[in-house]
């Protein structure tokens, strides 16, 4: 693992990788060019707004929230750029589909993981919900339930989700290809190829900042290499350096989450528990009080920050499960690519397969 002090190189080492996906002298007319450029451009500026002002925004779930809705609008865009470039599912060379459906099974794989970990920690919020309701009446019982739900709530926390080695296998695929596939007679494959290039890089890098945040370590965070050749090249350079040498350095540093919300939950758990421990008259009421109403409102924004994450996470599932269904029917049908992608857009929405 890098130390977050060491600089990553933005660069591929080994040049341009576009120059080997088309033929030597491709030609893309100015339609297309301008077409790419405006994709490129778009998703640079969305890339940009994802940079956390400073270091304490980092993984809160208000910018996890931003993180997934800037996912949604980058999956949209290059559904817009398919519809534009009016290039029929007939005309998609077979590597082009394995591509997609293969990298579109996996992201919806990360996101059964993440909105897993969202509810188990919401769920751990019933424990403290029990926490906080034992302490009306000040009769001595009240403390040995409550430091028994304290004790729920970080057993609870600290268990290991079994759905991350999934969503950590289905990562490792998606970054041990991150080559495009070599376009062949087809200046609007080269458009298209380009573009969901970009697509995966920060698909991905978003992915394993989630995973890092959500599994409780950096051991999976990855540095990807930036293609010089993208518009977007430096915007996520700055992006990937910022987040990640954030990350490792909490990690580092002993903490045992870096969820913003998260943490300031445990901060005030630990220090209610060792007043619920001595419990009755040995606890100042004022103290018991402040420190109560404290971890209430830690736990009421850790809740209602969870609840909208989800939604996220729900709707970018959704985005890929539909795209993913438009392009199948689209194969049994012998349809338009632009036509799938045109009903998918209007379908987004609807529960999360669990």
């Amino acid at each position: 693992m890098s130390r977050p002090q060491e600089p990553h190189k933005p660069f591929l080492p080994f040049g341009n990788p576009f120059r080997r996906i088309s033929p030597k002298g491709s030609y893309l007319s100015p339609k297309l060019l301008d077409l790419l450029n405006s994709f490129e451009e778009t998703l640079k500026g969305r890339i940009k707004k994802l940079r956390p002002v400073g270091r304490e925004d980092v993984l809160r779930l208000s910018w996890m929230r931003f993180a997934m809705e800037t996912l949604c609008e980058i999956h949209t865009d290059v559904k817009t750029l398919i519809m534009s470039l009016e290039l029929p599912v007939c005309d998609w060379e077979d590597k082009w589909l394995d591509v997609y459906l293969d990298d579109s099974v996996k992201l919806l794989d990360i996101c059964i993981a993440f909105s897993s970990e969202i509810s188990q920690l919401k769920q751990g919020h019933l424990f403290l919900q029990c926490v906080l309701r034992n302490f009306g009446g000040g009769a001595t019982k009240q403390f040995a339930r409550a430091c028994s739900s304290l004790d729920g709530w970080k057993q609870h926390v600290a268990r290991k989700n079994p759905r991350f080695d999934n969503c950590f296998c289905a990562m490792d695929a998606l970054a041990g290809k991150l080559d495009l596939p070599k376009i062949k007679n087809s200046a609007k494959g080269k458009v298209l190829m380009r573009a969901m290039y970009g697509v995966k890089m920060v698909t991905l890098l978003i992915c394993s900042m989630f995973a890092a945040a959500f599994s409780g370590s950096a051991k999976k965070l990855l540095d990807l290499p930036v293609p010089e050749t993208c518009l977007w090249a430096a915007a996520f350079f700055e992006l990937q350096v910022f987040v990640n040498t954030e990350i490792r350095s909490l990690y580092s540093s002993g903490q045992i989450t870096v969820l913003k919300e998260l943490e300031a939950v445990d901060t005030d758990v630990k220090k209610l528990y060792p007043m619920v421990q001595e419990g009755g008259d040995a606890v100042e009421a004022v103290v018991l009080e402040s420190s109560t109403s404290d971890l209430g409102k830690s736990a009421e924004k850790l809740s209602q920050g969870l609840d909208l994450l989800a939604k996220e996470v729900d709707r970018f599932f959704q985005i890929v499960l539909t795209g993913r269904d438009a392009l199948l029917g689209n194969l049994r049908i012998g349809g338009d690519a632009s036509d799938g992608v045109q009903r998918a857009n209007t379908k987004v929405g609807g529960p999360m397969v669990r």
